[in-house]
């Protein structure tokens, strides 16, 4: 079957159709379309490959990079019969995300500037980032905690920023925006000490485990009470990058009752080269998702390293009651820097808290739907 295409844009990157017939991988190699004149591509699907009721979009390779309207909003899914075909036009792409709309964009919340962590006799600033429509529902979401906040939203950073703001906004038009962020600042001078177990020798007075249980023992309880929170354990994430994606798998495995899903970015695994991460309070038949993100261009251990890890812990399996689900995921150009932490962030909030599979095939249909009603509303 032949899926025809003419985009209006001029843009030289390469095009890709995704749909029902491929779990909706947006960078299947296998589904690149052929160029043949300027902004004219074309691609022939064995009709073996493709289900009756045909739903398709077409990317730049990656949902970042995804068709839009002319407007810049998000379209409904294409649709056709097996057999028939396809002739359509694109109006413009998404680049790296944007176009960012003002309406999407997380309410942020200065939780405290100085909130006490009895375990550290510190305080410390953190923020939440909320739905923009948390104020106009009555619907309990799922939590995300993130450790250096410093580097995760705010203009100015000194080695830039995750942008998670902007990375919400478009998972909130794309009807993936049901989520809370709790962002912990880290304790500059005493980040890396924090941010290592106790029984590391990398840092002199580590004061890991007692960061973690501040997180696990008062922040979360805090959170659970102040917000509308999903606070169970099925519900609830941590992450980071770097030390602060280390200090997040020490947090997961420590208190696998409080969390089941880990965001780990660039994780500073050559502090822990034997691997031994504490498996014993895994008592309970607990299932974790584990997304992993590396840069290759951070080193040439990086991606060995988490391999590695990946290893080990499905070899854990047996030994302790726990299951784990992981995903990898390899960035080429990738390297030891929030800009590319950036990139990752919704691909991995799309597989940690929502059904990857329902994402773009009934995403874009309600999220258009959804816009519609609440116009109705208004």
């Amino acid at each position: 079957m032949k899926f025809n295409l003419i985009s209006a844009e001029n843009d030289e990157r390469p095009v890709y159709i995704t749909g029902n017939f491929n779990n909706w991988d947006s960078r299947d190699g296998d589904f690149m379309l052929e160029k043949l004149e300027a902004d004219t591509y074309s691609i022939d699907i064995p009709a073996h490959l493709l289900p009756d009721n045909i739903e398709y979009k077409f990317t730049k390779g990656g949902w970042e990079n995804v068709e839009i309207d002319r407007y810049g909003n998000i379209t409904r899914n294409r649709k056709a019969l097996k057999g028939d075909e396809t002739n359509d036009m694109v109006e413009k792409w998404r680049t790296n995300w944007g176009p960012f709309k003002d309406e999407f964009f997380p309410i942020i919340e200065l939780i405290s500037e100085e909130f006490a962590i009895p375990q550290l006799d510190k305080t410390r600033k953190i923020w939440a980032l909320l739905p923009h429509n948390y104020y106009k529902t009555d619907r309990s979401y799922p939590v995300l905690y993130l450790q250096d906040a410093q580097n995760l939203f705010h203009e100015g950073s000194p080695f830039g920023n995750w942008e998670i703001d902007r990375k919400m906004s478009i998972l909130a038009e794309y009807g993936r925006g049901d989520l809370i962020i709790i962002a912990i600042e880290n304790g500059h001078q005493d980040r890396i000490s924090e941010y290592i177990l106790d029984s590391d020798s990398i840092a002199q007075n580590a004061e890991g485990k007692k960061y973690v249980r501040f997180l696990a023992d008062t922040l979360k309880p805090f959170v659970d009470t102040t917000y509308r929170t999903l606070s169970e354990r099925e519900f609830t994430g941590i992450g980071g990058s770097s030390l602060g994606g280390l200090i997040s798998i020490y947090g997961g495995f420590l208190y696998p009752e409080v969390y089941s899903k880990l965001m780990i970015f660039s994780p500073s695994l050559w502090v822990n080269p034997d691997y031994d991460f504490p498996m014993m309070n895994f008592k309970s038949p607990y299932s974790t998702k584990v997304y992993m993100y590396g840069g290759l261009q951070e080193g040439a251990d990086m991606a060995e390293r988490m391999r590695e890890f990946e290893k080990r812990m499905e070899g854990s399996e047996n030994q302790y009651s726990v299951q784990f689900d992981f995903k990898l995921s390899f960035n080429p150009e990738g390297r030891h820097q929030e800009f590319y932490w950036s990139q990752e962030f919704p691909r991995a909030v799309e597989w940690l808290f929502f059904d990857s599979h329902e994402d773009p095939k009934e995403l874009s249909e309600r999220a258009v739907a959804d816009k519609t009603k609440d116009i109705s509303q208004s």
